[in-house]
């Protein structure tokens, strides 16, 4: 059994990238799950709360799922045609300290992908994601993407995923990734 961990990278209660995450983890292919991180409790980085306090109990908890997982799914939104900061200030939180960054991201296989209710997707944010990883030391995915675009049209009310095309484009990059991760 392989076993991803997906991170959507928005704290909103309705978040398209939440629902993107929620579909892909149901689309998994055979022999792959997919567990939900969260990164609701993270506070923002701050190196003197570290030093004083240690990391917050929501960073070890996501560090930990992290470190046991085959691989790690990126779900993201794009801001101002970039990352989102709550997702990038988890992302620090989870790289102290640097001692640890190998056990938690060292080769670790990283795909990423997104929702926006714009035309273009997160075609943006994901290419600015790529500086980030190569800081990891992870080893991201380059199969199919997956950049949603107009994301009021593809998912309902409820947050279900309703666009066959969009459905289409999960199953490819999550059977791709899952062949790259066990390499």
């Amino acid at each position: 059994m392989t076993t991803f961990v997906g991170i959507a990278g928005s704290l909103r209660r309705g978040s398209y990238n939440a629902s993107l995450l929620r579909a892909a983890a149901a689309l998994a292919p055979e022999g792959v799950t997919i567990e939900e991180g969260t990164i609701a409790g993270i506070p923002l980085y701050d190196g003197d709360l570290e030093a004083e306090h240690g990391l917050p109990d929501a960073v070890r908890t996501l560090k930990e799922q992290i470190a046991a997982a085959d691989g790690l799914l990126l779900v993201t939104p794009e801001y101002n045609n970039g990352i989102p900061g709550v997702l990038k200030n988890a992302i620090d939180w989870l790289s102290r300290p640097a001692s640890d960054l190998e056990r938690v991201f060292g080769d670790k296989p990283v795909a990423i992908l997104g929702a926006s209710p714009g035309r273009f997707g997160t075609a943006m944010a994901q290419a600015a994601w790529l500086p980030v990883l190569r800081a990891l030391s992870v080893r991201p995915y380059f199969g199919p993407r997956v950049l949603v675009g107009g994301a009021a049209q593809v998912f309902d009310a409820n947050g279900v995923l309703v666009d066959e095309r969009v459905r289409a484009s999960v199953e490819k990059l999550l059977e791709g990734f899952a062949e790259f991760a066990r390499r």
